[in-house]
């Protein structure tokens, strides 16, 4: 499993990329669908997930929607425009950062160690 310090950093770009791959979508959806994404090495807590729903939402990149489901309110997530040109500069952003990260723990050869 993938520790949540790791992925703190990473949770506004995962939310708005499954925002934008799905449409509206409901935190537990989200939890659900990150498990199934990552095979159960990533789990999404509510206290994790919600701050930064609340934090996106105040910031203009996601609306919500309120449907009742069962005799229970659901509030669905989507992007707004400035979510999904958000969306983008985030993916673009974790690429680099991977990217990076993978010269450091995966060294090209010949590389000069100081």
């Amino acid at each position: 499993m993938v520790s949540t310090n790791l992925l703190k950093g990473s949770l506004q770009t995962i939310v708005l990329k499954l925002l934008k791959e799905n449409g509206r979508m409901y935190g537990y959806e989200i939890t659900k669908k990150v498990e199934e994404l990552t095979a159960g090495k990533v789990i999404l807590t509510y206290g994790a997930l919600y701050p930064v729903l609340h934090k996106l939402e105040a910031e203009g990149s996601v609306v919500t929607e309120s449907e009742n489901h069962k005799n229970r309110t659901r509030i669905y997530y989507s992007l707004t425009r400035a979510g999904q040109s958000i969306m983008k500069e985030k993916m673009k952003e974790m690429k680099e950062f991977l990217d990076a990260i993978s010269q450091i723990l995966n060294p090209s050869p010949g590389f000069n160690h100081v």
